[in-house]
């Protein structure tokens, strides 16, 4: 057994976020362990670049709104206790919904992200599917 000492909280880069969030790096496996995990903690209306993950994505919704797309999909407004993966290679963004704070536990493999454009403002307010509709 290891107890794991945790880096300290950082801003995400606004190379890669619009708005205000913060991480907390949780786990960063070291080979021939893959997996990572982090808590990523957004202000109202911050969001990711356009980005992919080469082994896929998995996010836990911990609090507020969470706003999720893929390339050519509708924007999804997902809720605390929702799972929500996105698979290799597929292009996706997400963040916070403008008028909440959004917490969500972030699970991937590997560091090979691709990261793309910033998301637009017309792209952020498109329409809208809820997973409680």
């Amino acid at each position: 057994m290891e107890i794991v000492t945790r880096p300290a909280t950082s801003k995400a880069p606004a190379e890669f976020f619009t708005g205000d969030a913060w991480w907390d790096v949780l786990y960063a496996g070291k080979e021939p362990s893959r997996a990572r995990a982090n808590m990523v903690r957004f202000a109202p209306g911050a969001r990711t670049a356009w980005h992919s993950h080469g082994l896929g994505q998995t996010l836990y919704i911990v609090d507020g709104i969470a706003l999720i797309q893929s390339r050519g999909g509708q924007v999804v407004e997902a809720h605390p206790g929702d799972i929500v993966h996105t698979p290799p290679g597929e292009e996706h963004w997400h963040g916070a919904a403008p008028d909440r704070f959004m917490a969500h536990l972030a699970l991937w493999e590997t560091d090979e992200v691709s990261w793309l454009q910033h998301v637009t403002d017309d792209e952020y307010a498109g329409p809208r599917t809820s997973t409680r509709a």
